[in-house]
């Protein structure tokens, strides 16, 4: 039964507890009082006349103090070094309050010293009442603690190791440090150790869990440490931000898994200081794909550049209603002071897109929405030619015709020598873009004699980059998500390999190409080197505490398979056609100038795709697209 009996107590409801321990420190309110005249009249004490007063009195004090700073509001079983001090400060101002009464009246009976003596019996009577309640309840029997080992002693792991106190999921076994300064001492009583001693450390101390308590630290200084922790058994996870630190507020939820930024090893591109506000400030801004993982990345990026109006175009209701909140709560909280206009539509409605434009005439378009996920695209070749491609061409139309000054496509690596339909897609998405931009008269429209001297009035471009981390169809979820599960993980091919940024990077990127276009341009992103998708699957089963199952190792956790290329799937991924990138003013951003079809020559085309694309006839799609894309191979069924 007794075993059982903490179980029940934290059941019970929270008033209830509140109740028995308001009771429990009324109780020992009262025998620290008793306590303190026995010392200070060395006899034992029976209570009379004006004492019994003072007796009621120190509850009274003592209740509304408590109250106000929180200690009913504590649970026992978390109680850690705050809690004390919390705990211990409310009794020095009710010992203050209590001496100061006693001081004041001057009862007869009553020594003055009492108020010195109870507050003191009383802090040590509540003080150890909170550890043993916290030792009684959190130490009931149930899964053993994981070791944990806190990489940086420095002001963030001691205040992690602080917040940990309180916690019985994991045991605080050391601090590892490389500073030979540190290494030798202690922080509360945990030893820090040098970073040489870390394969003897896990072995010898069963460490289980690796905590990066490093938050500020460069991105190259962090994939050195993890190089040399991946070998390790151990689940290695990262600090949350330096205020929740700071305020305290840290807990084992906060804990974060790895992510794929930190196995990159490269530096974000940080934008060019001054360049994005002056292009958007007090403009009409339209984003189309608003609630995609790049879209709505935009739009959140945008809105604090100080446009007059966001227009968020999005054929799903729910994403659409997802981001138009976020966003608009920022506003109610006075982040930004954008008017934003949520507009359920489809990029390929040309006559809905035509009605946007005459309304709101936007100066910029930021044209995000396609279909990207190459099998399903491969699978629905109709229906992807028709968003990719003539949703585009429908875009570009609206830019036209109603004055915008820029129009930016978000376009793919996978456009580069595609070998399905999707990267083709984008393709002829490009060379629409660069057909328009670069033709000498109205592409849309009847030839005139005024039009020959005609000039594109929107400055066309295309952002071109590699897997997105973090958007939907990302392999990183699916990896974590097949971890969870025990496994296996799976990998198409053991030599894939592709490049990857995060969603912030590609959003700055394609705003960034906005105010760089001189129309026609194709900007990629100098994305470091390329990641080996198996490697990545590796490292994220041996930063999550498991080893690799295989031939060497029978008896490890999880497996890799590897399944095979997907229809249109290519083992590497290129950014440029050609051979001869130009820099722009920001170090990291390309610029390529490739070949395209003038206008009057690819429209036939465009006819003839989208007749095919209606019928939904992939073997003339494909037949098309090999025509149009040089170096589109579509791969045989």
């Amino acid at each position: 039964m007794s075993s059982t009996l903490p179980t029940r107590i934290l059941l019970w409801p929270r008033n209830a507890k509140r109740l028995v321990v308001v009771a429990l420190d009324t109780g020992m309110g009262l025998l620290a009082m008793w306590l303190a005249f026995t010392l200070r009249l060395e006899t034992l004490h029976r209570p009379e006349g004006l004492q019994w007063l003072v007796y009621a009195l120190g509850p009274l004090l003592a209740f509304p103090i408590f109250v106000n700073l929180g200690l009913y509001r504590a649970i026992f079983r978390y109680t850690g070094i705050r809690a004390l001090i919390t705990t211990g400060r409310a009794v020095a101002w009710y010992g203050a309050l209590l001496l100061a009464v006693l001081l004041l009246a001057q009862w007869e009976g009553v020594p003055r010293s009492v108020g010195i003596l109870q507050p003191l019996i009383f802090l040590l009577l509540v003080g150890a009442s909170r550890a043993l309640g916290w030792l009684w309840l959190a130490g009931q029997p149930g899964e053993a603690p994981r070791h944990l080992l806190i990489y940086g002693a420095g002001s963030a792991g001691a205040q992690t190791a602080a917040g940990l106190a309180g916690m019985r999921q994991y045991e605080l076994v050391g601090f590892v440090d490389d500073d030979p300064i540190k290494v030798g001492r202690s922080i509360n009583g945990v030893r820090v150790y040098g970073t040489h001693t870390l394969p003897d450390l896990v072995q010898r101390l069963g460490v289980t869990d690796m905590l990066l308590a490093m938050p500020s630290a460069p991105r190259q200084r962090r994939r050195a440490i993890l190089e040399g922790l991946h070998r390790l058994p151990l689940r290695i996870r990262t600090l949350p931000g330096l205020s929740d630190l700071a305020s305290g507020r840290v807990t084992v939820a906060d804990f974060q898994d790895l992510g794929l930024e930190d196995l990159i090893g490269r530096e974000p591109v940080a934008p060019l200081s001054g360049l994005l506000g002056p292009a958007l400030a007090g403009q009409v801004v339209l984003v189309t794909g608003a609630g995609g993982s790049i879209g709505s990345e935009l739009c959140r990026q945008i809105v604090n550049e100080g446009p007059a109006q966001l227009l968020l175009v999005e054929h799903s209701e729910y994403a659409l209603y997802a981001i138009h909140h976020e966003l608009q709560t920022l506003r109610d909280q006075g982040a930004h002071r954008c008017e934003l206009v949520p507009l359920l539509a489809s990029a390929c409605d040309a006559q809905r897109m035509q009605h946007i434009g005459a309304q709101y005439h936007p100066a910029l378009v930021y044209h995000a929405a396609a279909y990207k996920h190459v099998p399903m695209v491969e699978a629905n070749a109709g229906e992807g030619v028709l968003n990719n491609v003539f949703g585009t061409l429908t875009m570009v139309q609206m830019a036209l015709q109603h004055g915008a000054r820029h129009f930016v496509l978000i376009s793919t690596d996978k456009a580069v020598r595609p070998t399905n339909v999707m990267g083709a897609s984008k393709r002829v998405a490009e060379l629409i873009l660069q057909a328009v931009a670069a033709s000498p008269q109205p592409p849309f429209g009847p030839a005139t004699e005024q039009a020959r001297a005609w000039q594109c009035p929107t400055r066309f471009s295309m952002v071109r980059f590699g897997n997105v981390l973090g958007s939907s169809g990302s392999v990183i979820p699916l990896f974590r998500q097949q971890i969870a599960q025990g496994g296996p993980i799976t990998v198409t091919h053991p030599e894939v390999t592709r490049y990857f940024m995060t969603i912030p990077e590609a959003a700055q990127l394609v705003l960034q190409a906005g105010a760089l276009a001189e129309g026609g341009d194709v900007f990629l992103l100098d994305m470091g080197e390329p990641v080996r998708i198996a490697d990545l699957a590796q490292r994220m089963v041996t930063l999550s505490g498991l080893t690799v199952r295989d031939a060497a190792h029978p008896q490890g956790d999880i497996a890799i398979e590897f399944t095979g290329l997907r229809p249109g799937e290519k083992l590497y991924e290129e950014l440029l056609i050609g051979d001869h990138p130009m820099p722009t003013s920001h170090p990291r951003i390309l610029r390529a100038r490739e070949e395209y079809l003038p206008w009057q020559t690819l429209q036939p085309w465009l006819e003839r795709l989208e007749n095919a694309a209606q019928a939904d006839d992939s073997t003339a799609i494909k037949a098309l697209l090999h025509g149009l894309v040089p170096g589109y191979q579509p791969q045989q069924a």
